[in-house]
């Protein structure tokens, strides 16, 4: 506590003196609550760029908990800065605050969620991305959402605020019309604030595929009390709700999922929840929830106030490719044919960016219903007729697989991968599931996942990290060994995607899946992951360049001894990009490496070594002393630490 007053009182005589440059702060893990993830700040700008260096580092020293059988997953946090102070939340979620200049650490909370065990913490352990800041003008709180409650935290003191809840804290499980225990219900995103609510969403683990297993939600606390204001239901809970009928035989009664585990993000001037939700159970198979299966994966507009449905956008019918909409949707104003709008942009894992209007919900350029391949081998399955396409801005990732996309790097590969490739179903975006296994592109990771994209208000550009590898698609008959699974078919099979979720302590585990003959190769053509520049004031493509050397396993592999490989093979990964006021991108995830773009061009300047691969989207700010900071969180498990870069000081 002593620490932080003196911090305080630094900061305050910082702000009067006018000489010093004004700081800019990152009140929110998104920047501001539109999610733009853009800083005016600019002292780091494409001349300096490679000056920079690591000037403070801290680490959170967690490590598996031999008692509770628990491990720190990958440290995903994005960190905010309120007055001089950094905020983060930590793997096994405790919260720190840190001081922004010199990364000295001023206070924890340690919510002990490790002492509940591993079930339903995530097959790669415990993660959690970051934390809201809420004040009044008086109070000053820090919102925790872990696991299965919600805290608030004294800014100050990293004390709990004992009015809330039951001594600080809240339970986010109860009234869901359905039984919700801690097991199957995660938090991983941080919360919301506006006015006097803290909003959360909530993250159901995929390997949870029963009857009845919970439903998503979106609930909104009010921040000084804990008690629940509202709560809306991204599955129908009722014959006569709006959406029920895209649920045939009343399956919304027991169907769970479609839950929001990603960002959401807030236009506070009009009171408007941007919520972008997720697959229904199970997300590879169908056969007992036919129908559109509203709101999954959707983009919903609620009233921030009372939670209700403003207008929705289902960017996908009927999901069975784990296409969630994970990403924040991005708030922005373009102008378009000569007229500005206050629009709203959902970059997704199928490589589209889908761009509404924000208040009215009508795209801004035509979206159109497109008729799909809807065979299936797969018993009790029915697909979708048609799916939704943008017809700007054009997709960002490669979308489908042929022979075509084989990998092509040396005759020998190519001969493999063809080979390999040949044994499953391939076509284009949406080819259905299959028995024998489909290979879809993009996988179930996207394309853009949970790090979403930046905007740069100045020049209206949209910038987007992407992951261009394939996933196989295969379902199979449930083995009927994992309690938490009882739906017909499901994707624990050899070729089955995503199979990890059922690496998740208590159940039986993922069935193993063959060797391929290239080993950790892709099957297809590099380059395997780019970064993306879209012009929304025109719909198109400003430039896109490859992103990332591609990893040592596969550049070291015998296949491809002795050839000459491109630099930048492609690194594939989910965190996502920065853009400054400085003319650059900053992005990382995958390699022991920070980049920095030309914001422009796409010229790669710089890259700067971490000590671990960076594994969070990167964050900045000025302080008082006029520096520049570029921050991210690198590494997993034991192995983690947030790293600072700043230019050297004068």
């Amino acid at each position: 506590m002593k620490t932080l007053l003196v911090a305080s009182t630094l900061v305050l005589g910082a702000v009067a003196c006018a000489q010093e440059p004004p700081a800019t702060g990152w009140p929110f893990v998104g920047s501001d609550q539109a999610h733009t993830k853009y800083s005016t700040a600019d002292e780091i700008t494409a001349a300096n760029v490679g000056d920079l260096g690591i000037v403070w580092t801290w680490e959170p020293n967690e490590t598996p908990l031999a008692e509770y059988d628990t491990r720190p997953g990958p440290f995903q946090a994005t960190p905010i800065v309120v007055e001089g102070v950094l905020y983060l939340s930590t793997m096994y979620t405790r919260v720190v605050a840190l001081d922004a200049e010199t990364g000295a650490e001023l206070w924890a909370f340690d919510p002990r969620a490790y002492e509940g065990g591993p079930v339903g913490a995530g097959p790669t352990g415990f993660k959690h991305r970051g934390v809201a800041y809420w004040s009044d003008g008086d109070d000053q709180r820090i919102f925790l959402n872990s696991r299965d409650r919600l805290y608030a935290i004294d800014a100050a003191t990293g004390e709990l605020d004992a009015a809330f809840g039951n001594g600080g804290s809240i339970v986010l499980t109860e009234g869901h019309g359905r039984e919700v225990t801690r097991f199957e219900f995660d938090q991983t995103s941080p919360p919301v604030v506006f006015e006097d609510l803290v909003i959360v969403g909530s993250r159901v683990p995929d390997g949870v595929q029963r009857e009845f297993d919970p439903p998503g939600t979106v609930q909104a606390f009010d921040v000084r009390t804990g008690e629940r204001r509202w709560v809306f239901f991204t599955v129908p809970q009722s014959s006569d709700a709006y959406g029920a009928d895209t649920w045939e035989d009343e399956s919304w009664r027991y169907t769970g999922h479609a839950n929001v585990w990603g960002l959401m993000s807030l236009d506070a001037e009009r009171g408007l929840l941007y919520v972008p939700t997720s697959t229904p159970s199970s997300d590879y198979w169908g056969g007992r929830r036919k129908g559109a299966n509203l709101f999954a994966e959707s983009l919903v507009a609620l009233d921030a106030r009372t939670g209700e449905r403003q207008w929705h956008f289902q960017t996908v019918h009927h999901g069975v490719w784990d296409y969630d909409l994970s990403a924040a949707p991005n708030l922005v104003t373009i102008t378009v044919d000569g007229h500005e709008i206050d629009a709203v942009a959902q970059v997704s894992k199928q490589g589209f960016t889908y761009v509404f209007d924000r208040v009215s919900g009508e795209p801004v350029w035509p979206i159109t219903e497109r008729a799909v391949d809807t065979f299936t081998d797969v018993p009790g399955e029915e697909l979708h007729p048609t799916q939704p396409f943008p017809s700007k801005p054009p997709p960002f990732a490669h979308q489908g697989a042929t022979l075509d996309d084989a990998n092509d790097l040396t005759p020998e590969i190519h001969a493999l991968a063809v080979a390999e490739m040949q044994r499953f179903r391939l076509g284009p975006l949406f080819t259905p599931p299959s028995l024998q296994g489909t290979l879809q592109r993009p996988g179930g990771s996207g394309g853009a996942n949970w790090g979403g994209a930046a905007f740069d208000p100045e020049t209206g550009t949209l910038y987007v990290r992407t992951s261009e590898d394939a996933d196989t698609n295969q379902v199979c008959e449930n083995r009927g060994d994992d309690p938490r699974v009882d739906v017909a078919y499901s994707n624990n099979c050899p070729y089955g995607a995503i199979r990890v979720m059922f690496a998740e302590a208590g159940g039986p585990g993922a069935v193993e899946s063959p060797d391929s003959g290239l080993g950790p190769i892709p099957l297809t053509k590099p380059p395997w992951a780019h970064l993306v520049a879209i012009d929304l004031d025109e719909g198109e493509i400003a430039w896109k360049v490859p992103f990332g050397e591609g990893s040592d396993e596969i550049r070291s592999h015998p296949l491809l001894r002795g050839v000459d490989l491109p630099e930048r093979l492609g690194t594939v990964g989910n965190p996502g990009p920065l853009a400054t006021g400085g003319g650059l991108v900053f992005v990382g995830g995958g390699e022991p490496y920070l980049y920095a773009f030309d914001s422009g061009t796409g010229d790669e300047l710089w890259r700067g070594a971490t000590p671990f691969p960076t594994s969070a989207n990167p964050m900045t700010y000025t302080t008082q002393s006029g520096r520049q900071f570029v921050v991210i969180a690198t590494g997993r498990g034991a192995n983690t630490a947030l790293v600072a870069f700043a230019l050297p000081q004068q």
